[in-house]
């Protein structure tokens, strides 16, 4: 008797680099609508981290709403998030996947707190042209 094709089960594809995870991001931000969005390249200013992404929501819900869809579109490719802060709130979502970090902000937490002034230092893109 013949073996059935297509039977054999796939060994699991590597998770993406740390570049095609981060566009992933990038791309979850956008689809979610994220509003002034940013990316911050840290690379020559701290060892903690790459890049820092920086978005708003227009509300709590929509805080969460980008945080959780950003979470499950890397999690769908084998990318975990090294730590969570702020899902439960919805004010401000840090997003930690090592190479970088998500900041989901509230508008008026992201003026309180200006991150982007913070790391003024570092090289910035606009999130659609990153």
């Amino acid at each position: 008797m013949r073996g059935v094709r297509g039977t054999r089960p796939r060994p699991p594809s590597a998770p993406p680099d740390g570049g095609a995870a981060l566009r992933l991001a990038l791309q979850a931000c956008s689809d979610r609508k994220a509003v002034e969005g940013l990316v911050l390249d840290l690379r020559s200013l701290t060892d903690a981290t790459d890049r820092f992404v920086i978005v708003s929501g227009t509300s709590d819900t929509h805080v969460r709403a980008i945080a959780e869809h950003v979470l499950e579109t890397l999690r769908q490719q084998g990318v975990r998030a090294h730590h969570v802060e702020g899902l439960a709130a919805g004010r401000w979502v840090l997003l930690d996947f090592v190479d970088f970090v998500v900041h989901v902000f509230h508008p008026a937490l992201r003026e309180f707190y200006q991150l982007e002034r913070l790391w003024g230092d570092a090289p910035r893109r606009p999130l659609e042209e990153a």
